[in-house]
């Protein structure tokens, strides 16, 4: 399909990534909602950095393990964000932490 160009400029899309743990892996069954101000018009989805999904969805579910990224029409394209297909995972929270934060661990296999 045809992909447009990203606008210049800073970038303010992003992914987020449910459930909230990093690394994202696939049998968390992950979801990736693209957020952004321009998020009103098409979302395109790439995956491993190729168009892949231009159908105006700012959500999906990750069914493969892949590196994606999303691009909206004012605000250009988020950062990536991998899923993994790991059977052994150590996860963290998927938030800013600061020293003296109590910090919970994963470790899922």
């Amino acid at each position: 399909g045809w992909c447009p160009l990203s606008p210049t400029g800073a970038q303010t899309t992003q992914i987020l990534v449910e459930p909230p743990w990093r690394p994202a892996v696939l049998w968390d069954r992950v979801t990736l909602t693209c957020q952004g101000s321009g998020t009103a018009g098409t979302t395109t989805w790439y995956k491993d950095g190729q168009c892949w999904w231009q159908e105006g969805q700012h959500r999906l579910s990750a069914t493969e393990s892949d590196t994606y990224t999303c691009d909206s029409p004012r605000t250009g394209r988020s950062a990536p964000v991998t899923v993994l297909d790991d059977p052994l995972v150590l996860q963290v929270p998927a938030r800013a932490l600061l020293e003296g934060d109590t910090l919970t661990l994963r470790c899922r296999c």
